[in-house]
């Protein structure tokens, strides 16, 4: 319970709520349970996730000393961008904050998101000259649009070539340039519900079959494998 207490995201979450949840409590628990379910060896998680990800470690690494080398004690697949600020400007893109762009959102939708972002705060008019560098949709910029444009954006927006939703403007249509082979691949899917439904079952029945064997190993190292344990008859 302590190392759950001193989780950050669990003291970030806790806040928001009278009377906190257990889900929010257990939740790198669940978290730790899949991953060894499956005993992978790494994970792709966002730089948020690396505290949870070594607790996973840790209870592989206990649970080993315990019972036998068994689950491999996961590294973490962190990306280059490990955290990206939502469009407020003031904590990581989170759908219950509402402050995301969503991956499948058309132009006009990207568009409306967009120009609600937060910007320099010292940039109060048209032609007052900007400041990229504390300037959350120029570090979105430096994501998504291409990098032979992102320098020439700074150097606008610094001499006030270029206003706030001008900088708006050209962030949506990189977005949306970007995301848009996802929403043609989701349009495909949406179209064909059977492939999606044959994925699924395939997925299902690989990890099952993984889940089934590894359930087995553990419960036997326990002294928990209780159907061998009862007399036939």
């Amino acid at each position: 319970v302590g190392d759950l207490e001193r989780m950050t995201q669990y003291k970030d979450k806790s806040q928001q709520f009278e009377s906190v949840p257990a889900g929010i409590l257990n939740y790198p628990i669940l978290q730790a349970a899949d991953i060894l379910l499956y005993r992978a060896n790494a994970v792709p998680v966002g730089e948020d996730q690396r505290q949870h990800l070594e607790l996973t470690r840790d209870i592989a690494r206990k649970w080993n000393a315990a019972y036998g080398d068994y689950f491999p004690e996961p590294e973490g697949l962190i990306g280059k961008v490990g955290r990206i600020l939502g469009l407020d400007g003031n904590a990581k893109m989170s759908k219950s904050l509402g402050n995301t762009v969503g991956i499948l959102a058309e132009p006009d939708e990207i568009w409306g998101r967009v120009r609600t972002a937060v910007t320099d705060p010292q940039r109060v008019k048209r032609n007052d000259p900007g400041r990229p560098e504390v300037c959350n949709v120029y570090t979105l910029h430096g994501h998504l649009t291409d990098p032979s444009r992102v320098e020439e954006i700074a150097a606008q927006c610094r001499t006030a070539e270029i206003g706030c939703v001008d900088c708006k403007r050209i962030l949506a249509e990189s977005i949306s340039e970007t995301f848009a082979p996802m929403r043609e691949r989701a349009e495909h899917f949406r179209q064909r519900p059977g492939d999606v439904r044959d994925v699924l079952v395939h997925g299902a029945e690989r990890a099952r079959a993984i889940a089934r064997e590894t359930i087995g190993e553990v419960r036997e190292r326990m002294g928990l494998d209780w159907k061998s344990a009862v007399p036939s008859g």
